[in-house]
């Protein structure tokens, strides 16, 4: 699911669609952020180097 900000949330998500985090790519960085606290989340930058190990790493 991709909303107007272009976050995107894992279809693994909670039935509530609540419980995950989001992610979006913006300015050739990816960022990250809660999606229970939505707009009050922090946002995490992240370069596409280190999310590609984010995400191998909790693929494990």
């Amino acid at each position: 699911m991709v909303d107007n900000d272009g976050w995107r949330k894992s279809s693994r998500s909670g039935a509530e669609g609540n419980d995950c985090v989001e992610a979006r790519l913006r300015s050739g960085e990816f960022q990250v952020r809660d999606s229970k606290l939505d707009q009050d989340s922090p946002v995490f930058g992240m370069t596409p180097k280190d999310f590609t190990a984010l995400l191998s790493t909790a693929k494990r």
